[in-house]
């Protein structure tokens, strides 16, 4: 497994907004989470990160096995891209900036060859045309004076250029028209990987007509409550979420004595 949430109960300043989240994402997988407002889709990902003000009370956060919660958050940065790590705006740095900022974490953190300088420019270009990436962002600083769309197609740029194993991509479709939407997915569908995988936050089911996922998973009051397929999707489109906004029952001790009993057979 790539990624493992377990048991993770987690809150902020604030309050608590995960309450023993459980989720397994396979390599190469795609996996959806779905919700109503302030279900805690976002927040468990902060979290997950160790964003300032987020903490995790109780589980694990796995990567390949390894805790990301014990990591500095330079060494998480390197291992995983959040819709990413260099989205802030930055007027000191420009996109060429960034293969070198995923060579070096390479170099240190996996253990590949630094690459040349020349080496550093071509990724951009590859991915250039596709996101229909005017040569002028690319001089700009990173997100200095973007739109909502050229900011979303400019995280896709980041992605590709940082080359991570996980992405989470939270709300990647807020504010886009459809035709911006259809550029972003295209070009999250062209990272797709047997090596990489992907959890999308989305409120809509619009966005995984694009990216379709293979698995969907309903979070609701701080947990999972409902795991399906894609058609999972549609189903909360056609039905809303109005039936996982009941209060998610605490579990008892008569709640594990027949889960035991079941799983005994």
């Amino acid at each position: 497994m790539l990624l493992e949430i377990k048991t993770c109960t987690s809150r902020s300043t604030a309050r608590k907004f995960s309450k023993g989240v459980d989720l397994t994402v396979e390599k190469g997988s795609v996996h959806a989470i779905m919700g109503p407002n302030g279900s805690g889709k976002s927040n468990t990902f902060l979290c997950a990160g160790r964003k300032e003000a987020y903490k995790v009370t109780q589980g694990h956060v796995l990567l390949d096995g390894e805790d990301l919660l014990a990591l500095a958050p330079d060494e998480r940065a390197a291992k995983a891209c959040s819709s990413p790590p260099i989205s802030a705006r930055n007027p000191w740095r420009c996109h060429h900036d960034i293969p070198a900022h995923r060579d070096q974490c390479a170099t240190q953190e996996r253990g590949q060859a630094e690459m040349l300088t020349p080496e550093l420019s071509k990724p951009c270009a590859m991915w250039q045309a596709g996101l229909a990436i005017e040569q002028d962002m690319l001089r700009r600083g990173v997100n200095v004076g973007f739109s909502g769309g050229e900011k979303k197609r400019n995280e896709v740029l980041q992605m590709a250029l940082l080359e991570p194993r996980l992405c989470v991509l939270d709300e990647t479709d807020s504010g886009l028209d459809i035709d911006a939407l259809k550029v972003v997915a295209e070009g999250v569908n062209r990272l797709r990987s047997p090596d990489r995988s992907f959890v999308v936050i989305t409120h809509y089911q619009r966005l995984l007509d694009y990216i379709v996922p293979d698995v969907v998973h309903v979070l609701s009051r701080g947990r999972i409550v409902r795991t399906g397929g894609k058609e999972l999707a549609h189903e909360l489109e056609a039905r809303g979420y109005a039936e996982y906004l009941k209060e998610v029952r605490e579990p008892t001790c008569l709640d594990q004595v027949a889960y035991e009993a079941r799983q005994d057979g």
